[in-house]
């Protein structure tokens, strides 16, 4: 009894911060930083040039079901592409990929308000009806 006596004003005094609502979610810094965009842009494009240069000439050989020759092992993605233009336009498009998802970023972060209070009524919503459901250990008549 004693240490509900105690524990009760220290719950009294915590009560204000439960009520306070959350903040509203920050975005990092590291996300509106434009160097940080650059980043992720030329990884992009590394990463979509390394793509660009798997072997596929022996996986297309065993698909066809036929067995791999010269011309299969030294087949890469780009071969099959046939654009003469594809780096050029892999290179544009890496470069504008950092700043799109940077963009893409902050528009998610800005709505994450809008989105949580959406959850939260469908969480509400969700328990309404689960309360309304007919207990399945109940006697039928």
């Amino acid at each position: 009894m004693r240490d509900l006596l105690v524990a009760l004003p220290i719950l009294l005094v915590a009560a204000p911060a439960y009520a306070a609502p959350a903040p509203a979610p920050q975005l990092p810094p590291e996300f509106s930083d434009p160097a940080m965009a650059d980043k992720l842009g030329r990884a992009a494009g590394v990463l979509t040039r390394s793509l660009m240069d798997l072997p596929i000439g022996e996986m297309e050989a065993a698909l066809e079901g036929r067995p791999v020759t010269a011309a299969d092992r030294s087949r890469r993605v780009r071969d099959s592409v046939n654009d003469p233009y594809l780096e050029q336009r892999v290179a544009t498009v890496a470069a504008q990929s950092g700043r799109t998802m940077q963009s893409a970023t902050k528009t998610l972060v800005s709505s994450l308000p809008a989105i949580m209070g959406a959850l939260g009524q469908i969480e509400e919503q969700l328990e309404r009806a689960v309360a309304n459901l007919p207990d399945p250990t109940y006697p039928r008549r």
